[in-house]
Order: structure tokens, then sequence, then C-alpha cells
């Protein structure tokens, strides 16, 4: 659907953040206007974060699961449109327009998923019910750990899965049998909730692919402790005999974190891997494929060489570099899914392994205008450095906004910015999206909060912490008005893309 060696732009907004009655953006109305703005706007490409079902701290980097979608995406109306659910009342006071207030939207929105699924279970037609039956049967192979998973999780008070009745933590093929028939209701629902889901991606995804625009996905390439991924296939992982790690994911000390960054997943054992040629991560990417037409993988350098910490220390100091599987990874995954329309999130501590695997590959790699301004003319995150195989960024989910950059930048990155762009405080984010425009980059993306000229209140998450506001933000169409798809699809043409 999009050639990444060709020239075109597009925005990068998560799904959450779209505008909707029920306190969180999904895939309902407000995803579908989206898709006419961005194609009215001149973009071909609609760049999202990980669908996969939030996990601590609200992230869907730490997620239960590398093949589910999140409920809290499938939205109400069609289910109502199909009869199975009522229209739904709102807590008192409704919800906000401008943040998600997980703690109040998780618990509603579940509940009005489980009314739905009640109002299937005695209403849909038979044509539906086979759908539904047909489609787990085509997703067995992920759908009966992640459902089981979820049931379990529910029997046992949300504990984690190392903390289960030993027969069932064990993965006693008896105890799992006996507790599919004993959950089999709470198993349904999340069958359900799920078909609903891909119902409503794949129909997404659809619209706008028939308006020229592709859905950019992002993978990140650990998976939570505490996932049905790590429960299902526990060999596949560095755990001792009770099931902890024994060494965890995480990235060295720098200037920006002294003590480094010790994220606390799962690492991966690539030996065994390996041994079944990478059949887990075909799976997984034939599943992400599935949803997007390409798609940004994170910590693209773990693939090259990862940081490994041992478990018992609490910071990244003690941690060491080892090579990770490289390019018999990614060629196990061409030869089974054929070309990978992959973005490599080449950022960070990036050493001559990592750029003989990215360019083997013959994946792009990604540039972070903000980056540019703190040293002078050679800096690689300058336009005028830009290779044309790249993907050129305003900034990313973990960056400020432009204009709440510009506000925290040194007075001496101010003003090689001011210089530079050029441009001030009023009009950096029309700046600096002209910059990635007019580069040589083939692909450039801006965040949907730069067209609007937000300031850093509008930032979707500061890495390495747990604030209220990550993943939080939200816009309503009252602050877009005319003006940024005009000027986008000006920026747009003039730029050739």
């Amino acid at each position: 659907m999009i050639d990444l060696t060709r020239r075109a732009s597009g925005v990068l907004l998560h799904i959450t953040s779209l505008p909707g009655p029920h306190g969180i953006g999904d895939f309902g109305p407000g995803a579908f206007q989206f898709v006419d703005w961005l194609s009215q706007a001149g973009q071909r490409i609609w760049q999202i974060l990980p669908i996969n079902p939030i996990g601590p701290g609200n992230s869907p980097y730490q997620s239960v699961s590398a093949f589910a979608g999140s409920p809290l995406m499938v939205a109400l109306e069609p289910l109502m449109a199909a009869g199975w659910l009522e229209h739904p009342s709102l807590p008192e006071g409704g919800f906000r327009s401008d943040r998600v207030d997980f703690g109040r939207v998780v618990p509603w929105r579940i509940e009005q998923l489980r009314r739905a699924e009640h109002g299937f279970r005695t209403r849909a037609s038979g044509s539906d019910k086979a759908a539904l039956a047909a489609w787990c049967e085509e997703n067995r192979s992920w759908l009966d750990d992640y459902t089981l998973f979820m049931a379990l999780e529910a029997a046992n008070a949300g504990a984690a899965w190392w903390h289960w009745p030993q027969p069932v933590r064990d993965r006693d093929a008896a105890a799992l049998a006996a507790a599919r028939l004993e959950h089999a209701s709470e198993v349904g629902f999340w069958a359900f909730v799920q078909w609903c889901f891909d119902t409503q991606s794949i129909a997404l995804k659809t619209y706008a692919n028939e308006r020229g625009v592709a859905l950019m996905g992002d993978l990140p390439i650990f998976i939570a402790h505490h996932s049905a991924d790590c429960w299902a296939r526990p060999d596949l992982y560095y755990l001792d005999s009770d099931f902890q790690p024994t060494v965890v994911a995480g990235c060295p000390p720098d200037a920006m974190a002294p003590t480094g960054q010790r994220w606390g997943n799962p690492l991966y054992r690539w030996e065994r891997m390996a041994v079944e040629n990478y059949a887990w991560w075909t799976a997984r990417l034939k599943r992400a494929l599935h949803q997007a037409d390409v798609f940004r993988i994170d910590h693209f350098r773990g693939f090259a060489g990862y940081y490994e910490i041992p478990a018992s220390c609490p910071t990244a100091e003690q941690g060491r570099w080892l090579p990770g599987p490289g390019k018999a990874l990614f060629d196990a995954l061409k030869s089974a899914l054929g070309e990978l329309p992959i973005v490599a999130e080449d950022l960070g501590l990036i050493t001559p392994d990592v750029i003989e695997l990215r360019d083997g590959c013959g994946f792009p790699g990604m540039k972070i205008l903000q980056f540019g301004f703190g040293t002078d003319g050679s800096d690689e995150f300058l336009p005028h450095n830009y290779p044309r195989h790249c993907v050129a960024y305003t900034g990313t989910h973990d960056n400020d906004t432009v204009r709440g950059w510009w506000h925290i930048a040194s007075d001496a990155e101010r003003a090689y910015a001011g210089a530079y762009l050029p441009a001030s405080e009023h009009d950096a984010h029309w700046a600096m999206i002209r910059g990635c425009m007019n580069s040589v980059a083939n692909i450039a993306i801006c965040q949907f909060q730069d067209t609007l000229g937000h300031n850093g209140q509008s930032r979707m998450n500061i890495p390495g912490t747990m604030g209220e506001h990550n993943w939080s933000w939200r816009f309503g169409w009252d602050q877009v008005g005319a003006e940024p798809g005009r000027v986008l699809a000006l920026m747009t043409r003039v730029s050739g893309r």
C-alpha cells in the first residue's frame, strides 16, 4: 500500500487520542473522520502506536499479549447498530474530552463490552455466530492461550500468572482443559471482544486504504513478563524454576539517565527461537501485517545487540551487551512473509553493527529534527544531512511537541533552530514540519499536535515515567478548524509528497 522508497508524508496520532463520547478514542466514527481529514490534507500515512492491550502505567508497550488488540479501542457504535448493545448511559458527569481518565474509562468500557457480548449471545443472527466461530478457529494459535490467560487472571483476582495454582501455572494439559470448561463463559467473552476488535480494525484499514491512506503500526520489541505469551512459552525466555526472569531488558547509563534504564522485560532465548526458525516472530509479524500496511519496529538496535541486566540489579548499571539474532531473524521472516515493510527505530546508542543490520535488511531508519540543534551543521538530525532512505520526524510520541520543545530547549538550541529553520516560538511547529517535508527523506511524519500548534501540555509520553498524563492526550474537532489541513496540504504539494 505504501512504497517506503518514494516521497510521501503522514501524521502520527494514536487511536486513543481521537475524539468520541465514550472516554477514549476508538475505531468509531472519529477514526473514519480522521482518515477523511488526512486524505483532504494530502497525507498518505497514518502512524499509530501499539494497539495491544495496555499494561502498567497505561502503556501500550507493556501488554498482556503481543497478538491481542486493546478492548478499549472497540467502538460501541457498531455494537449498538447490530442490536447487541443498548445505548449506554455515561457515568455521572460524563468523561473528559481532553484526557483519558483510565481509572473511570476502563471499568465502564469493559462493562459495556460485557453487555454487548450478552446481547450477542441472546440476539445475534446465526450468520454472525458462525462468523465468530470461524474467526476463533482461524486464530486459535494465539487466541486460545490469550482468552484462557484472561479468564485465569480474573479467577485469581488479578494475580500474576506465576502466582496461579501450580497445575495451571505449569500448564498441565488436564488442568488447562478443566479450566477452559470451568471458565468457558469468560473465555467466550474475551474471544468475542477480540473478534469485534479485528472486525473493526480491518474495516478502518480498508476505509483508509480506499482513500489512499496507509496505516503504519508499531511493534514493541519485548513483551511483558505478565503476559499470555510468556505464560504460554516460558521456555523462550530467561526464567528460573519459579518463572522469574534471571536477566531483564534495558539500556545502559548515559548523560540523560546516569543509572541507565531498567525496563524489566524478560529477555528472549534467541538460540531457542532460532531452532524453531523464529516461528513465534513469524506469527507475530503476520498478525501485525494483518492490521497495518507498514510498521515501525521498536528498539531495532536490540536485534543487533541487546543490553542484559541481572534481574537482581535495581538499576541498569551492571548490564552487558550481547549479540542479538541479527539478519538471520529477518531472513527467516522474509522467507515466510515476503518483503517486510518495516521502519527501523534506530535511535539511541547506534553502533556499526546496527547500521549494518538496518542497511543489510533495506529498512529505513528514523531522523528526529528536534535532536538536530545541539551541536553544529554536521549533526545527523539536521535535514541537509538526511539520507533519502529514512523517515524524518518533527518528533515522536516520546518527544515533546515542537512548541513544548521550544519552551524547554536551551538558549543555544533555540538560537540555532531559529536561524536554521528559520522560526520563532510562534511558528516553530510549522517551520519544523516544513523542514521535514522539504528534506530529501522519502517519508516525512509529524505529530498531529504539531499541526495544531499545541504546547507541551499535549505531549503523549515522557519515557521512564509513570505520570498520569502519559498516554492520555486527546483532541476535539473544535480545536482543529480549516487552517491545519490547508497548510499541511500546501506543504505536502510543494515538497513533492
